[in-house]
């Protein structure tokens, strides 16, 4: 019988760490994680994927239903894998590994028009610290710089040509109701952001 997961109405980064804990503890060569919103649906998907297994969908009575199958090939990908939470492995390099946590679509207090121009100037000057640049993420008001109205979209997607990581918090997406309207990186939860904070040598939070 195949084992499910049921982490319907879960916050983040609840319904990673039961398909994580799934994984770890049976190693299953097949199991299922049911979910009920787009972001959840997205973080499972790609752990899954991170963990080895081939991921397929199905809708069922407003839940998703997530079925993982790891073949024979791959049956040591948990162990092996350098990623537990989904994030790409670290570059092997000796450069610093800087990581700016966008908290907010503006910068500063007081004038919120003037806020907005100096985050979309930062962001679009973020390029100069230039290979060390290694994570972008955007959490709560922030997560509006990469939907499809924002103006540094374009910039952003030059980052990630680059090789910058861009997480978007799924969380964040849904309490705004932007989820369909990202444009550019990855919707995330809260266990990729702790373990980014983990792996960056240094972590900038505006």
């Amino acid at each position: 019988m195949m084992k499910t997961v049921d982490a319907r109405d879960r916050d983040c980064p609840a319904p990673v760490l039961m398909a994580r804990e799934a994984v770890e503890a049976g190693k299953p060569q097949t199991f299922c994680v049911i979910v009920n919103n787009d972001a959840a649906r997205q973080n499972v998907c790609r752990f899954l994927k991170s963990m080895g297994y081939a991921v397929s969908e199905e809708t069922q009575d407003e839940a998703v239903h997530i079925t993982g199958v790891r073949h024979e090939d791959n049956q040591d990908a948990a162990e092996v894998s350098p990623v537990r939470s989904g994030l790409p492995a670290a570059e092997e390099s000796g450069q610093r590994r800087i990581m700016l946590m966008i908290t907010t679509d503006r910068m500063g207090y007081g004038d919120d028009t003037l806020g907005q121009k100096l985050m979309i100037n930062f962001i679009r000057t973020a390029g100069e610290f230039g290979a060390d640049l290694w994570r972008l993420v955007f959490v709560n008001n922030g997560v509006k710089l990469a939907i499809d109205t924002s103006e540094v979209v374009d910039t952003l997607r030059q980052y990630e040509a680059q090789n910058v990581t861009i997480l978007v918090c799924g969380t964040c997406l849904e309490h705004y109701g932007l989820t369909a309207r990202k444009r550019v990186g990855e919707t995330t939860n809260m266990l990729d952001i702790v373990t980014a904070m983990h792996l960056a040598d240094k972590a900038i939070v505006l």
